[in-house]
C-alpha cells in the first residue's frame, strides 16, 4: 500500500473502534476503549480531560508514534499501521505535523533552521524553494525579524511560534498539538490558540489539540472530553 495520500485526494481522518491496553501482572491497563472519530480537511477540535485519561495516548496513535491494541486509523486512503516501518516514518514526516508543550527546538539551530528540519527529513536537503517556504512561515507567525535567532534568544511564546511554523513546513494534512500552551501565560496561550486555528485553515489541515486549558479549547469549533478512555462530544 502506498504512503502517498495523492495530490487530488481530500484529507480525511477516520478512526474506528480504537483501543489501547498495556499488560500488567494482574489485568490489562485500559487506556483507550472504543474511540471512533471522523474529521475532514479544515476541521478542528480540542480534546480535554484530566491527566491520565488517555488524551496524549490518543494523539500519539493518531500521529503514528504508537500503535493501537485494536481498531483502525485511516489518514486519507492510507492505513499507516499497514506500512513497513521505513515507509511509516516517511509517511509521518510528510503527512503529520506535531506541536508539543515542550517545543523541542534544536538549541544549536536558528529559528529558520528549526523550521526547515521537516523538509530536510523528507527531502534530505533544503533547496531554495524550501528556504523561501520557511521564511514565509516565519512571517506568518510574526517572526520574520527573528529568523537568525537561536531558541535561547527567543521568548517562550516565540519559541512555540517557531514550533507551529515547523509543524506546517511540509503542509501536512494532519496537525496534532499536545498541550501547546502549557508553559505559556494567558495572553500567549490565546495567541497560540488563534495561530493554530489560522495555521490549520491556511493549509486546509485537520487540527486536533489536546489541552487542559478551557479558554484554549473554546477557540476551536468542536470540543471532546476524554474520560476513562472514551471520547465524548461536549
Amino acid at each position: 500500500m502506498s504512503g502517498d495520500l495523492g495530490a487530488t485526494s481530500t484529507p480525511r481522518l477516520v478512526v474506528s473502534g480504537l483501543a489501547k491496553e498495556y499488560p500488567t501482572p494482574a489485568e490489562p491497563l485500559i487506556v483507550l476503549q472504543d474511540v471512533s472519530l471522523e474529521m475532514s480537511a479544515g476541521d478542528s477540535l480540542a480534546v480535554v480531560g484530566p491527566s491520565g485519561s488517555g488524551k496524549s495516548t490518543l494523539l500519539n496513535i493518531l500521529g503514528t508514534l504508537d500503535r493501537p491494541t485494536r481498531g483502525t486509523v485511516r489518514i486519507g486512503d492510507v492505513d499507516p499501521f499497514a506500512l513497513p516501518e521505513k515507509k511509516l516514518a516517511e509517511f509521518r514526516s510528510r503527512h503529520v505535523g506535531f506541536i508539543f508543550q515542550e517545543h523541542h527546538l534544536l538549541p544549536q539551530c536558528t529559528a529558520l533552521e528549526n523550521v526547515l528540519l521537516p523538509a530536510i527529513a523528507a527531502e534530505k536537503k533544503a533547496d531554495a524553494a524550501a528556504v523561501q517556504r520557511a521564511l514565509d512561515l516565519l512571517q506568518r507567525v510574526g517572526l520574520e525579524n527573528r529568523q537568525s535567532h537561536f531558541p535561547s534568544e527567543l521568548s517562550g511564546g516565540e519559541r512555540q511560534r517557531v514550533a507551529v511554523a515547523r509543524a506546517m513546513m511540509n503542509q501536512p494534512p494532519l496537525l496534532l498539538a499536545d498541550e501547546p500552551t502549557g508553559n505559556l501565560d494567558a495572553a500567549n496561550s490565546v495567541a497560540i490558540g488563534k495561530l493554530l486555528a489560522e495555521a490549520a485553515s491556511q493549509i486546509n489541515a485537520i487540527l486536533i489539540v489536546v489541552t487542559h486549558n478551557a479558554d484554549l479549547a473554546d477557540t476551536f469549533a468542536k470540543r471532546f472530553a476524554m474520560s476513562e478512555g472514551r471520547l465524548n462530544p461536549i
